[in-house]
C-alpha cells in the first residue's frame, strides 16, 4: 500500500515519526512534504498529495499543517478526495467508518506526536462500514 504524506512546516518533525512508523509497517511512503521548518505555503506541499490520490498514485494520504484545516481545505478541493481533519481517535474512527475518508488531515500545533501517531494507525485499520453511509458518500462529489 503507498500512502502519500505532505505538510508544511508545522508538520515537519511529526511527518519524519509518521514516516518512520508506516515504513516499519511495511507501507511505501510518497513524500511531498517539506523537510524543513522554515515558513512554506501548504497548499504547494497538500496538493500533490491529493492529486496522488485523486489519481490512485497512492491509496490514501496523510496531511499536517498548524491547525489541519488549511490542508484539509486544500486537498478537500480535489475530486475523488475525502480529507478529514481530526484531532481525536473517535473522529479519526468514524471518518474511515462513516466518510470513508482517504487523506487525515492533522492539526501538528494541537495535538502530541503520540497523538499524531495513534491516529494514523486508528486511519489505517479502520475500514468504510458501507451501507447507508455508501449512498450519502456517493452524493458527496459535484456533478
Amino acid at each position: 500500500m503507498k500512502i502519500a504524506i505532505g505538510n508544511d512546516h508545522a508538520g515537519t518533525v511529526y511527518k519524519f515519526a509518521i514516516i518512520e512508523l508506516l515504513e516499519k509497517l511495511g507501507y511505501t511512503v510518497i513524500n511531498f512534504g517539506t523537510d524543513s521548518e522554515d515558513s512554506v505555503d501548504y497548499p504547494d506541499y497538500i496538493h500533490p498529495v491529493a492529486e496522488a490520490v485523486e489519481t490512485q498514485e497512492a491509496d490514501c494520504g496523510i496531511i499536517l499543517c498548524g491547525s489541519g484545516n488549511g490542508a484539509a481545505i486544500t486537498a478537500n478541493k480535489h475530486q475523488g478526495v475525502r480529507a478529514a481533519l481530526c484531532w481525536s481517535k473517535e473522529l479519526v474512527e468514524l471518518a474511515r467508518l462513516h466518510n470513508d475518508a482517504n487523506i487525515l488531515s492533522l492539526p501538528a500545533r494541537f495535538i502530541s506526536k503520540y497523538q499524531a501517531l495513534e491516529y494514523v494507525q486508528t486511519f489505517l485499520n479502520t475500514k468504510f462500514e458501507g451501507g447507508r453511509h455508501q449512498r450519502r458518500v456517493e452524493k458527496i462529489p459535484v456533478k
